[in-house]
């Protein structure tokens, strides 16, 4: 079948985007999608899971990639990293009312002396003071990047609640949003009633707030991230399979690491890159089931959703979260799918 960017549309009222955390992380709702529709709180996932099941989550880590300043010609600057390259360059995109020529230099945030080396694509190449490295300076100068849809600047309070609990390796410019309705003893509570854990990292790039902008989506090419699949959570995704048991992902983007991954036939570790476009047709290779929030309408993650579970029981999932109030995006409540390729 032939996708256009209309069957991924919805209307959504403003006022169910969520624009700050709720008090708890489990505070948040979660709609089991059935059938039945099941309205839940995020504490009872346990209820959801068996003894032997694998939750996969992505420890990726958020940056400060913001960084505001001026042009070496006296124009204001917003600069939002993509992606580290190695220790002292970076991709990134720079808002200017004029854009930034290649030998240009950027002064940002009254601290960082910043050249423009060229572009690659839509985005900047930069090359930051080698004094330090880039992560380093990033975390001292620049600010927590909250998506664009939350319409406010980041708080103090953010600087947690905008990271996972088991976050621990740096790269990634938005949170992988599944995993923060996640607290320390609800980790504690799963693991005490046999239910597993394993991790990869997906360090989430600025490109998954790009808008579509195909109508045919047969000529939508996906923006590139990079991950890492260890051997461990490998062998822990073979076991459970072999013991009958689910593989349930945390978040797509812990779904596009392992499929990704799977891509040449059979789970493979390894550090690699993804530009894994999944459309409904897709035949998925790794998981079981995926905890995961929200998503834009006409975005890509929520062509995964519908590819995962079905067009038919996505739809009516977001109807029924629309008319129940739920709260959508990254700091909204959650869905737990179940894979159904019809």
């Amino acid at each position: 079948m032939a996708w256009t960017l209309d069957d991924f549309d919805y209307p959504l009222p403003q006022e169910l985007i969520a624009q700050a955390p709720l008090d708890r992380r489990t505070d948040s709702r979660l709609l089991q999608v059935g059938p039945p529709l099941m309205d839940l709180h995020f504490s009872d996932l346990p209820t959801l899971l068996a003894p032997g099941d694998l939750l996969v989550f992505n420890d990726t880590r958020v940056i400060h990639a913001r960084l505001f300043g001026t042009k070496d010609t006296g124009g204001q600057v917003e600069v939002m990293v993509e992606r580290p390259l190695g220790a002292h360059e970076a991709l990134a995109q720079v808002r200017a009312s004029k854009s930034p020529k290649p030998g240009c230099r950027l002064h940002l945030e009254d601290a960082l002396d910043v050249e423009v080396i060229g572009r690659v694509g839509e985005f900047f190449h930069l090359r930051f003071p080698t004094d330090e490295d880039l992560v380093v300076l990033l975390e001292r100068h620049g600010r927590l990047p909250l998506p664009p849809y939350i319409e406010r600047a980041a708080g103090n309070a953010d600087e947690s609640r905008y990271q996972t609990v088991f976050a621990r390796n740096p790269g990634s410019v938005a949170a992988p949003t599944a995993g923060l309705h996640f607290d320390e003893a609800l980790l504690a509570n799963l693991a005490e009633q046999g239910i597993n854990s394993a991790f990869v990292t997906l360090n989430v790039g600025a490109g998954t707030f790009q808008p579509v902008r195909v109508h045919d989506l047969s000529e939508h090419r996906m923006h590139s991230e990079a991950y890492f699949v260890p051997q461990a959570t490998v062998d822990a995704i073979a076991a459970t399979k072999a013991a009958g048991k689910r593989v349930v992902c945390v978040g797509t983007t812990s779904m596009r690491a392992l499929e990704s991954a799977a891509r040449e036939g059979g789970l493979k570790a390894g550090e690699a890159e993804s530009d894994l476009f999944i459309l409904p047709g897709y035949r998925f290779n790794v998981a079981d089931a995926l905890i995961t929030n929200f998503h834009l309408p006409k975005s890509t993650l929520l062509m995964l959703v519908s590819a995962f579970a079905g067009m038919g029981a996505i739809r009516n999932a977001y109807a029924h979260a629309i008319a129940q109030r739920y709260r959508f995006f990254s700091y909204g409540d959650a869905m737990f799918l179940t894979h159904n390729p019809a």
